[in-house]
């Protein structure tokens, strides 16, 4: 299994891929952390998506909750624009307080928004936070020079206090809003390192066992595994035998035989018996090591999001300036200073995004809630955005397309003298008392057909084969198509495990198991198909069970994919340009889940696929994923739709209040504008909450 550790900025690789061995190529100055070193080296990591970006400028719910006294006392005694409404009051030097008010505001409430902004400009792409902060700025800073100016020359200048504080509080409120709705990114690293223990029971030289931190394992120690405890290390079993679960590591379905000679992962589970494993691996060349390296390098590459809301952001900023500009210069050299210096900041409080401010967050908030009915968390909205245009959607297969689960997909008698309830009751009985896979299953079968065993009088295991035994003085077997040698016709799904029931040699009955599809999962191919996206299953599994299950849904495959694999596929479609969903619910699923445009984690799946996510399927149902396909084209439009109301109100409110219209007698009262103002931000938030999905 090839894992080499790559450049971020390589497009182009040699891969030399190996199923039998794991090589690590360790890149100049770049450490990567073991899982046990991961806890003292962690550092609080931000999503892929970016829906967090501005996130460690604050709590945006503290910042908003303790800033609302001083903006609802600053908009009590403020007029605004001019315009004192019916709930307004004022009283000697009142307006002092106001600014003392709104000096702390703006130092507390706005730190987020100028931080967020030096952010931007340090980028060079100026957008929402620097446009707020422009119209705080400006607000707050001509509010001062009104009220000093008042004072020291007795006239009334007319000061935006009232804007500032409100749209202060909209954004803060904006902001929590969408940070609550979407909440916080789990820690997929974190989560990975927990699937190992802590500990592990060395086997010295005299045959003692001493318990040993797994930190200080070494190549060549010997570690005892007993049945139900999961692997410390990768290695190389010394004696004994066991079936190992690896299912959430390498996605495949059923436990997998192991004896003396075969590798073991770190982190699976060793289902029974006693294992002796010689490490042959550990920390940054381990296993489960290299999974967090490529979970790392898909969470550092950026986002391929339009943000749209941020570019419309960003257009408007220039627009204020270049109009603020405009109306300083002309109303200059027409008029005085100081109606330059009205229309220029009248301008630029005109452009102040309180409808922009809540016409995305709105949106999210409305589509979090309405997605969270239908079994839909989706922790990052841009992932919303991005499905939108999805071209291909890559779906693991283990627990994603099918239940994970190894059981009885058909069984029939191929004989003329027992019925099928007979052969199940034969087939019960010689599997009595096995732990094995197909033992369990066939027993589960029977169980739910209420068929009782026959009873064996004795019952020996056929190495490589199957198992037989003797009843009533027949002999049968029950072993596998391949032991058997021949192929009888009868109905098997594709991709399933055979084995015949035998009596005398002769074949009397048959029984087919494994994985089986969810219900859901035709029906959501034919969707996608329709929709012009692409599927592709990607699967740890055998090219057999792969190929089977491929050809019943009628789509493209690969098989044997580690997570370096589905890494691979992730990104060179990506590099192709096509914008890619991937759907997975294991640990060999997470590095390329966080690396997709979109990853959509079923529910059922592992802690480490979950937190690598942008989208979880609460009811692990493939077919909620139409549900989220459908949510994000909804959730998109709605976005955009305010997006046009919020920033068209700007738009065309900004030319007019620079004066470019006053030639013909027509301006932009202040109170006109405040209007216009509200009722954007009103029609914003009806919109948002008309967002609907089919019942």
């Amino acid at each position: 299994m090839n894992m080499d550790k790559k450049n971020n900025h390589t497009s182009s690789k040699e891969k030399q891929p190996s199923h039998n061995h794991m090589n690590h190529n360790h890149e100049e100055n770049k450490k990567s952390a073991s899982p046990h070193d991961f806890h003292e080296e962690h550092e609080e990591h931000v999503s892929h998506g970016g829906v967090h970006e501005h996130h460690h400028h604050g709590s945006f719910k503290e910042i908003f909750l303790r800033s609302l006294t001083f903006g609802i006392i600053i908009m009590l005694l403020s007029p605004m624009m001019g315009v004192t409404l019916p709930f307004q009051f004022s009283f000697p030097y009142s307006d002092i307080l106001v600014s003392i008010l709104a000096t702390v505001l703006i130092i507390y409430g706005g730190k987020p928004f100028y931080m967020g902004a030096i952010d931007e400009f340090k980028k060079r792409v100026p957008g929402m936070m620097a446009l707020v902060t422009l119209g705080i700025g400006v607000s707050y800073f001509y509010s001062i020079y009104a009220v000093v100016g008042g004072y020291l020359t007795g006239e009334h200048i007319m000061d935006f206090f009232f804007e500032f504080a409100s749209l202060l509080l909209i954004m803060l409120l904006g902001h929590w809003i969408e940070m609550k709705a979407v909440g916080e990114a789990g820690d997929a690293q974190k989560a990975l390192a927990e699937l190992m223990p802590k500990d592990a029971d060395i086997v010295l030289e005299d045959d003692s066992i001493e318990s040993r931190p797994v930190s200080q394992l070494q190549v060549g120690d010997v570690i005892r595994v007993q049945a139900g405890e999961n692997i410390p290390a990768d290695g190389v079993i010394q004696r004994g035998q066991s079936r190992v679960n690896e299912s959430l590591l390498t996605g495949e379905s059923k436990p997998i035989e192991k004896n003396t000679g075969d590798k073991v992962i770190g982190g699976s589970t060793n289902n029974e018996g006693v294992l002796y494993v010689e490490v042959q691996e550990t920390g940054d060349k381990s296993f489960i090591s290299q999974v967090q390296t490529l979970i790392s390098q898909a969470q550092d590459q950026p986002s391929r999001a339009e943000n749209l809301a941020n570019k419309v952001a960003s257009w408007l900023f220039y627009v204020a300036i270049a109009a603020a500009v405009i109306a300083f210069t002309v109303w200059l050299f027409l008029t005085d200073v100081q109606t330059a210096v009205l229309f220029t900041v009248t301008t630029l409080v005109i452009a102040c995004p309180h409808a922009l401010g809540l016409a995305i967050p709105l949106v999210v908030a409305r589509s979090t809630s309405l997605g969270a009915s239908r079994g839909l968390l989706v922790k990052n909205r841009e992932a919303l955005e991005l499905a939108t245009k999805a071209d291909v959607m890559i779906l693991d297969k283990t627990g994603t397309l099918t239940t994970g689960e190894f059981k009885v997909l058909n069984a029939e008698t191929l004989s003329k003298i027992y019925s099928t309830d007979e052969v199940l009751a034969l087939m019960v009985g010689i599997e009595g008392g096995s732990s094995h896979p197909i033992a369990q299953s066939i027993v589960g079968y029977a169980e739910n057909k209420r068929v009782k065993p026959i009873n064996f009088d004795s019952i020996d295991v056929v190495s490589g084969a199957g198992v037989e035994g003797e009843t009533n003085g027949h002999r049968y077997e029950l072993i596998s198509q391949k032991a058997f040698g021949q192929k009888i016709e009868f109905d098997v799904p594709k991709g399933a495990t055979v084995s015949y029931l035998v009596e005398e040699g002769k074949v009397i009955g048959a029984v087919a198991l494994g994985d089986e599809l969810k219900a859901t999962s035709k029906e959501l191919m034919n969707v996608l198909k329709s929709q012009g996206i692409k599927p592709i299953m990607a699967t740890g599994d055998n090219e057999k069970a792969a190929k089977g299950v491929a050809e019943e849904l009628g789509i493209e495959y690969r098989a044997n994919q580690s997570p370096q694999d589905k890494y691979d596929l992730v990104e060179s479609l990506k590099n192709e340009g096509k914008t890619v969903i991937m759907v997975g619910d294991g640990v060999n699923d997470a590095p390329s889940l966080a690396l997709a445009d979109v990853g959509v984690a079923i529910g059922a799946g592992t802690q480490v696929a979950l937190d690598s996510a942008d989208v979880i399927l609460t009811q692990s149902d493939p077919g909620d994923i139409e549900s989220f396909i459908e949510l994000a084209n909804k959730t998109t439009r709605k976005m955009r739709q305010n997006l046009i109301w919020g920033a068209g109100y700007n738009f065309i409110a900004i030319p007019i209040a620079a004066g470019i219209l006053a030639p013909i007698g027509i301006t932009l009262a202040p109170a006109l504008g405040a209007v216009l103002m509200s009722v954007s931000t009103v029609i914003v938030a009806i919109n948002a909450m008309t967002l609907k999905l089919k019942s």
